[in-house]
């Protein structure tokens, strides 16, 4: 885990506020595709080779051992059109005598004139990024917040401080921050802004900091005695994806889970198998070197399997569940809308109900209409940036998936090439004392 060192992160030049594009314009906004997906270059770095020093080739030109690198993205994120970065990164763990946490320093970079100095670098806890979503909840009711890792694991089962799952928690949080700070309206955010630059972050939590804004109360004041009529034709269908999305991850995990149960049962068969031919070699003095280069095999196939299984388990697994998240998060937005045209709805009714002459439309309908306006304007512009991250996240998530597969075959099958000629020179030795 290089949790020691941070990586540098790159600068642009000032930006104009009017360059910056409408927050509802969900056609220009720049989309970056998920930080910390798996890095597929790690699987082949290792060299296999056999007891008796032979090498193993693992390149193979009739397939590919970096898809990653051949594949170009067509939505990459152009870095100069940033002006916010912010990473997590260096955790460490506190021992006190009331309790045991971890802390991660969170550094930023940015050229916007919201915050007084272009660097930041402090530290913060799961508990405070926890408190950041509930205030952007709490002040952008209408619009989607990231979903942060779940923070309760199975105690016995997981091991908290462990420095795996330390690591993915890391991966986690800077994933949800960096989210944040791509998002026109939410990056903007005087929550986000303090929890990125104070140095003591309890007391602007004590202080509730600062109130709702006018919207957020709104919302949060909807009481349930208003019943929808029903969801427009176009929210409707959202409701249906995430049902539909949501059935195919959660099928997708269970499986997934069950592959990594059995690879790591075979695992454990693998490791004895081979062990077998070592013992056996010994006694066989005509049999020796090809026993021995069977034996490397099945411990190189090991190793490659070992590989592939953790990648899955670290890499292939959160990225899931997180996606899991991300649908309950749009799918309570999607009930604050409803609540908010059900208010709509019932006002009117009111107003019909009492027949009374007006010259206009009353003022607390016009202001829920505007209500209800803006939240379908926002939903639709964060449902678009939602498919598209989503899209880029899966693309690069599945392209490493295939990558790894095939660097591990790669090696497997290299493995076992190599010990033919071995067999071959005992057949081509025996026949020539014939």
């Amino acid at each position: 885990m290089s949790a020691g060192t941070p990586k540098s992160l790159p600068s642009s030049g000032q930006k104009s506020i009017h360059d910056i594009s409408h927050p509802l314009s969900s056609e220009d906004t720049i989309l970056t595709p998920s930080p910390d997906l798996p890095n597929t270059s790690s699987i082949g770095e290792k060299d296999l080779s056999l007891p008796n020093g032979t090498p193993v080739d693992t390149s193979s030109p009739a397939s590919s051992s970096s898809l990653l690198n051949r594949l170009q993205l067509d939505d990459d994120l152009d870095g100069e059109t940033r002006d916010l970065f912010v990473a997590v990164d260096d955790p460490k763990k506190h021992v006190s005598t009331m309790e045991t946490y971890i802390t991660y320093r969170v550094t930023t970079k940015t050229t916007r004139t919201e915050f007084d100095l272009p660097e930041y670098s402090v530290r913060r806890r799961y508990q405070d990024f926890d408190w950041l979503r509930n205030k952007l909840e709490e002040s952008q009711p209408t619009h989607l917040i990231p979903p942060l890792p779940e923070k309760f694991v199975m105690k016995g089962v997981v091991d908290r401080f462990s420095e795996e799952f330390v690591e993915t928690r890391r991966r986690a949080l800077d994933k949800f921050l960096r989210r944040i700070a791509d998002h026109p309206v939410l990056s903007f955010n005087e929550h986000f802004n303090v929890f990125l630059s104070a140095k003591d972050l309890n007391s602007y939590k004590k202080q509730g900091m600062a109130l709702l804004t006018k919207m957020g109360e709104s919302v949060k004041y909807v009481t349930g005695g208003y019943k929808l009529r029903g969801r427009p034709l176009e929210f409707a269908a959202m409701g249906d994806y995430l049902d539909m999305f949501t059935q195919k991850l959660g099928t997708i995990d269970r499986i997934a889970q069950r592959i990594i149960k059995e690879q790591s049962e075979y695992l454990v068969e693998l490791r004895e198998y081979g062990p077998v031919y070592s013992t056996w070699a010994a006694a066989e003095t005509e049999l020796q070197e090809p026993l021995e280069g069977v034996s490397g095999c099945v411990a190189n196939c090991c190793t490659a399997l070992e590989e592939l299984t953790e990648d899955m388990s670290e890499d292939f697994l959160p990225v899931l569940r997180e996606y899991v998240l991300y649908v309950e998060s749009m799918k309570n937005v999607l009930k604050k809308r409803d609540q908010v045209q059900a208010e709509y709805e019932a006002k009117l009714e009111a107003v019909a109900f009492r027949k009374e002459e007006r010259t206009g439309v009353p003022t607390d309908v016009e202001k829920c209409q505007d209500r209800v306006e803006c939240f379908n304007a926002d939903l639709k512009a964060d449902w678009d940036r939602w498919q598209n991250n989503k899209r880029q996240d899966f693309r690069q998530l599945l392209t490493g998936m295939a990558d790894k597969n095939i660097q591990c075959y790669e090696k497997c099958l290299a493995a076992w090439e190599s010990i033919v000629p071995l067999l071959q020179d005992k057949q081509d030795a025996k026949g020539e004392t014939n």
